[in-house]
């Protein structure tokens, strides 16, 4: 593995991102890659990490960019998971809505609840979701 490389600018190209989602089990909405390409460019603010010219992770925010953020699809391929990735993208989104003075907030599952802790994360609501045909 390459020093990985973390940037805002968006990948060319989209398949990169298709390919983590499916690798984590992640499309059952079966998005397509302009649907992820939408979905990152639309958010607030994005960030990807880069093996060389090989998208390898990526987390953005949705925002008001007054009040609230919602930190969401922080994934890193299964091959790279491990080795920090995950925690460094984290960290740049956390900070950006530091900088900018907008609450972070997420969702998770449960399993997942100790390692946002981790990061500062407290439990203060239930999430619920709608699920609507696509």
């Amino acid at each position: 593995m390459e020093k990985v490389v973390y940037t805002i600018q968006p990948p060319d190209h989209f398949e990169g991102l298709l390919k983590i989602y499916e690798l984590l089990g992640w499309n059952s909405l079966k998005l397509t890659v302009n649907d992820l390409e939408n979905m990152c460019k639309q958010s607030w603010y994005a960030v990807y990490a880069f093996d060389e010219n090989q998208l390898v992770g990526m987390g953005r925010i949705i925002s008001d960019g007054v009040i609230t953020a919602l930190i969401c699809g922080v994934c890193v391929m299964p091959t790279y998971q491990s080795k920090g990735i995950g925690k460094e993208l984290l960290n740049r989104l956390i900070s950006h809505c530091e900088q900018n003075k907008v609450i972070p907030q997420l969702i998770c599952m449960e399993n997942l609840e100790n390692y946002y802790d981790a990061f500062g994360f407290k439990k203060f609501a239930i999430g619920m979701t709608k699920n609507i045909i696509r």
